[in-house]
């Protein structure tokens, strides 16, 4: 009984704080393109600006990462992370220029793209740590990115686009104010052993377990740098995002819920066949449809694509990566997930999408996401229907 009390406290903090930290994850995947549109920039210029993100975290995932795992501790550097992020957006809510922009940008995803796998990271290792399935914590992200779209939706249609970056400090504030009462969850080893690491990287199904996931994540990043946009192109409101990305948020619910409950059924690379197909018929449907509606309907299917993907890969790589490396694994797999694809989809897919039109965009989304069902289709047949995660990926100490 004492061990519940004791608990309690600490999951409700830390549950209090995955709620809130994807608030600022809607405004700068949904809201801060609309800002920027706003401010007149053309398609391409703010696909270049969603690449800069995903081009900075390259380095900043992995760098905070290690400073994580070297000095054992995970809530003193999303302090530090927050508080560059809150000073930045400020600087931001007064630039109007291109290149100033640009260059402010490029330092706030220096301290806003680490935060995510660190915020994984503490959750994984808090649920391990009380015997709880990590997915009761993180579906808090979801809830806070379904309420924080609806939110953010209706408050900018009061207050306009241009006060994007005033509700991101005030979101951002609130987390740390969270963080300050997270308990912080130190790894299992005092210092890096970055040999231990390439020992992974030099594993072949893990290199191409992360080829599939590049693949699959392109066309993600591409519908998620430019939704915004493709609503806002069929006239769509603020209100009307909002609501766009409450359904995708709230279709991960139920998903999240039954897999932490059921998901060791199944066997992962089925899961992982069946999620890329999804995400297929996803990105064909977006690209058909001519409707801000059917967007928004369209967006329902965000639960049995992303909810299946992810929930599947952590699974995986929780199982793969050994504890003393799980903040640097985690940052690697955000590289491929998020920065490589990102930086990919953001360039090229912002030139596509302003030369080519939204039908195009899409359909190239959806073939990447094909890509990604053959290469998991082949080492499923490869391996057998009986396969579950590649066995040569357990680190051997």
């Amino acid at each position: 009984m004492n061990r519940k009390t004791t608990v309690s406290p600490e999951i409700g903090w830390l549950r209090a704080f995955t709620f809130t930290i994807y608030g600022t994850s809607v405004l700068v995947s949904s809201y801060f393109p609309l800002f920027y549109a706003q401010l007149g920039f053309s398609t391409s210029q703010i696909g270049l600006l969603y690449a800069l993100g995903p081009m900075i975290s390259l380095v900043s995932n992995l760098l905070w990462s290690i400073a994580s795992d070297r000095y054992q501790t995970i809530k003193k550097i999303l302090l530090i992370l927050l508080v560059g992020q809150i000073a930045l957006t400020f600087i931001l809510s007064a630039s109007t220029s291109f290149s100033i922009i640009m260059a402010v940008i490029t330092v706030f995803y220096f301290f806003f793209y680490p935060v995510f796998p660190l915020s994984d990271t503490i959750v994984i290792s808090t649920a391990k740590q009380h015997g709880i399935h990590f997915i009761s914590i993180r579906l808090f992200g979801s809830f806070g990115y379904a309420f924080f779209a609806l939110l953010i939706g209706y408050v900018l249609t009061r207050v306009g686009s241009s006060n994007t970056m005033w509700v991101s400090i005030a979101i951002a504030g609130l987390a740390l104010g969270f963080i300050l009462f997270v308990k912080d969850q130190p790894t299992s080893v005092a210092k890096m052993d970055l040999s231990g690491i390439w020992a992974i990287l030099r594993q072949k199904e893990l290199l191409w377990f992360f080829g599939c996931v590049f693949c699959l994540a392109i066309g993600m990043r591409m519908n998620e740098a430019f939704i915004s946009i493709s609503l806002k192109e069929l006239g769509a409101s603020e209100n009307l995002i909002g609501w766009a990305m409450l359904a995708s948020s709230l279709s991960e619910i139920p998903v999240f819920i039954y897999l932490s409950f059921h998901g060791e059924k199944y066997k992962e690379l089925p899961l992982l066949l069946l999620a890329s197909l999804l995400f297929a018929v996803r990105f064909l449907l977006m690209g058909l449809t001519g409707s801000a509606y059917g967007i928004l309907a369209i967006q329902a299917m965000h639960g049995v694509t992303f909810g299946i993907f992810y929930v599947t890969a952590i699974r995986m790589l929780t199982r793969l990566i050994p504890d003393e490396f799980r903040a640097t694994g985690m940052a690697l797999y955000t590289i491929v997930w998020s920065s490589l694809a990102g930086l990919l989809s953001g360039t090229f897919g912002g030139v596509m999408f302003e030369q080519l039109g939204r039908q195009p965009f899409y359909l190239t989304a959806m073939g990447a996401a094909a890509v990604a069902f053959i290469g998991f289709g082949s080492r499923y047949f490869q391996k057998g229907p009986g396969a579950n995660s590649p066995s040569k990926f357990e680190h051997k100490a």
